[in-house]
């Protein structure tokens, strides 16, 4: 292989539910489903921006849990960007190295 390693690209999708989704994804899924259904059957008759408001729960966790390229889904992202964001930018180096930025006498 000449030092080439060869990493499978569908490494971690066994480990998600069908190949895309993690529990707490069907979580927030299902919740925001159920939180429709039940407006559903509250509000029997409605205008057109009252459908909208009452189908936001499940357009909005369905849109949090589609599958994005290199993440697994929306949420991911949205999290990994967040951490990046609130994070220290700031990094120091503390290697295994004899000299790693402190001399002693």
């Amino acid at each position: 292989m000449n030092g080439n390693y060869l990493i499978p690209a569908n490494t971690k999708k066994s480990k998600l539910i069908l190949g895309f989704f993690t529990p707490i994804d069907l979580a927030i899924f299902g919740i925001g489903c159920l939180t429709t259904v039940i407006m559903l059957f509250i509000f029997q008759g409605m205008t057109f921006q009252m459908a909208i408001i009452v189908l936001m729960p499940a357009l909005i966790s369905g849109f949090l849990v589609i599958p994005v390229p290199n993440y697994h889904n929306v949420l991911q992202l949205i999290t990994n960007i967040v951490v990046f964001l609130m994070n220290r930018k700031r990094y120091y180096w503390k290697g295994w190295c004899i000299k790693d930025g402190e001399e002693k006498r």
